[in-house]
C-alpha cells in the first residue's frame, strides 16, 4: 500500500483544514518544498498536492510550487485543485504533476471528464469522491450535489477510472480515524484502486487500510500534529 502525505497549499504556504473549512487553516510550515524534501527522506515516494487556493477560484494558483517540489525531489506527485480546463491541467503536467485529481469537474462536465480519461489514459487521472453522510461535494467542499459516492464511482469506473481518492468530509482533519466501513463498502461494489483520504490518525490506523484492501492512503494532519512520525512510516515502507 502506497503511503501519501499530503501538502495543502493556501497563500504558498502548507496548512491544514478541519472537514474543508477555510475558516479553520492552520499554518505548519512557510516552505511546502521543505517539507516535500524531508518526506522523500524519509523513503516516501508519493505526494498528495492540492491547491487549496485554485479550488477555492476554480482555476489553477500554485503551478509554482508544484514545479519548485518536482523539481527539488523525486516524489511522484499528484496534483489537484481547481483544475477546470484542459489548459489548467497541461499546465499541471506541465509543471511536474505525475497524475491529476479531478474532483468539482468530474460531477458539473462528466463529459469533459470522459474525455481527459481518453485523452491522458486512466493511469494519469485520479477520481477525487469527496463527500458527506455519502453525498458528493464539489468546489472545495462548499458545495453539496446529490450524487452517493458509490454511484458515483460506479458510474467513473465504467468509463475507465482505476485510481479514486474517496475522502470522508466529517473525518477529514479530525484525527478520529478513518471511515472503514464507507472503504468497506466501496472495495465490495466496486473494482478501482482505492485510496483512503480523511481522519487517519495513528500509525494502527494505517495498517487497518493496508488490511481493507485500500491501494493507497493520504495522511495529513497526523503528521504535521506528530501523531505518526516519518520513522513510523518509513518503518511501514
Amino acid at each position: 500500500m502506497k503511503i501519501i502525505p499530503a501538502i495543502d497549499i493556501i497563500d504558498g504556504k502548507c496548512v491544514r483544514l478541519s472537514k474543508g473549512d477555510y475558516g479553520t487553516k492552520k499554518i505548519y510550515n512557510e516552505n511546502p518544498v521543505e517539507v516535500a524534501k524531508e518526506f522523500e527522506s524519509f523513503g516516501i515516494k508519493y505526494l498528495h498536492l492540492v491547491d487549496l487556493d485554485g479550488a477555492k477560484s476554480k482555476h489553477i494558483i500554485n503551478q509554482k510550487i508544484l514545479e519548485n517540489i518536482a523539481r527539488k525531489t523525486s516524489l511522484q506527485i499528484d496534483f489537484g485543485g481547481g483544475l477546470k480546463t484542459i489548459e489548467d491541467i497541461e499546465i499541471a503536467f506541465n509543471s511536474g504533476a505525475k497524475q491529476i485529481t479531478i474532483g468539482s469537474v468530474a460531477v458539473k462536465n462528466p463529459e469533459f471528464c470522459f474525455d481527459l480519461i481518453e485523452k491522458y489514459g486512466s493511469e494519469k487521472i485520479i477520481l477525487g469522491a469527496d463527500c458527506e453522510n455519502r453525498k458528493i461535494k464539489t468546489s472545495g467542499w462548499l458545495e453539496e450535489s446529490d450524487q452517493d459516492v458509490i454511484d458515483f464511482i460506479i458510474n467513473y469506473q465504467k468509463k475507465g477510472i482505476k485510481n479514486v481518492i474517496c475522502t470522508d468530509i466529517s473525518k477529514d482533519g479530525m484525527l478520529e480515524g478513518a471511515s472503514e466501513d464507507l472503504y468497506k463498502e466501496i472495495l465490495e461494489k466496486t473494482k478501482i484502486q482505492l485510496i483512503a483520504s480523511g481522519g487517519v490518525s495513528c500509525i494502527e490506523d494505517v495498517y487497518k487500510m493496508k488490511e481493507l484492501g485500500c491501494s493507497g492512503t493520504i495522511i495529513g494532519k497526523a503528521i504535521y500534529e506528530g501523531r505518526i512520525s516519518l520513522k513510523e512510516l518509513q518503518d511501514f515502507i
